[in-house]
């Protein structure tokens, strides 16, 4: 399985922030907002990640994240041209995507759970064995904020409804999917909105009525960040700094999930720490990896 990092958009909600910079690079807590989905992407295993941004903001990336390589992972850029909506990222990508299946994970959610791992391999297992889509569903108080996920007497999914006045559910649609290879022949097929755009909500639908759609639940036990405003940016770094600090683990840092997954060695991880030694992620690495050493 592929993965697709979608860092498009202009984030005009965020103006006059994002004017200078990409909405996925701005700071959430101690780290870029990217670090947060692509240890999504990590955490479930997979290694191959194509990067979709605009032509503008493509090489902040690139300065940034480089090949991946320094994570065991390999990374590789595409442009957006124009903001067409999410499900054009499978048409942009196709070539990166080849026969694989693929992973959708927008580059401005932020996922936070002690189990999530496990969740992403029951969506890979759907995905890859029983070729279904999976989106996630998330508990959320405010669901009509939302694309929101109704389900009938057995559980199924039988309806995705965008921002209903009256929500038949609390779950909301968060921003990771998976699907089979035929997505890509899906999002060719799919027409343009009223807003214009290849709105990735035709092609949940088109698998919902096809009866491959899996909706894997994540309860009021774990937390979905937006971060498309100021104030949301400003909660979703105090919900950072909160939880590391009580549990003494950095959320989202890649060297440690690429040194759990056996893709780097410990060595390099103290070799980069050691450059970071001043700040609060370089000495959380060095504490935890290098004081063993010696």
């Amino acid at each position: 399985m592929k993965a697709i990092l979608l860092a498009g958009g202009i984030g005009s909600r965020l103006f006059p922030v994002t004017q200078g910079v990409s909405k996925q690079l701005l700071p959430v807590y101690d780290k870029p907002m990217v670090y947060y989905p692509l240890s999504v992407i990590m955490g479930a295993g997979i290694r191959e990640v194509l990067l979709i941004s605009t032509p503008h903001d493509i090489d902040q990336y690139k300065r940034l994240l480089g090949d991946g390589s320094k994570w065991g992972i390999n990374l590789s850029y595409l442009k957006q041209n124009q903001p067409n909506g999410l499900a054009e990222a499978f048409i942009i990508g196709e070539s990166f995507i080849k026969n694989d299946s693929v992973c959708l994970m927008l580059g401005d959610n932020i996922f936070y759970g002690s189990n999530l791992s496990s969740h992403l391999k029951s969506a890979i297992i759907q995905t890859i064995e029983l070729e279904k889509a999976t989106v996630f569903g998330v508990k959320v108080n405010d669901p009509q904020r939302y694309g929101v996920i109704s389900f009938d007497d057995k559980g199924n999914p039988n309806e995705i409804i965008e921002k209903p006045k009256r929500p038949k559910s609390d779950y909301a649609v968060a921003g990771l999917y998976f699907y089979p290879n035929s997505v890509i022949k899906i999002a060719k097929t799919i027409k343009p909105s009223n807003r214009g755009e290849l709105e990735i909500t035709s092609i949940n639908q088109i698998y919902l009525n096809d009866k491959k759609l899996h909706i894997e639940k994540l309860g009021s036990e774990f937390t979905w960040l937006d971060t498309g405003t100021h104030e949301s940016l400003l909660e979703a770094s105090q919900f950072i700094q909160t939880i590391e600090k009580r549990r003494g683990k950095k959320v989202g840092c890649l060297e440690e999930i690429a040194l759990l997954n056996d893709w780097i060695t410990k060595e390099s991880v103290i070799k980069y720490a050691k450059q970071l030694k001043h700040t609060s992620y370089g000495n959380y690495l060095l504490k935890k990896y290098y004081k063993y050493e010696n």
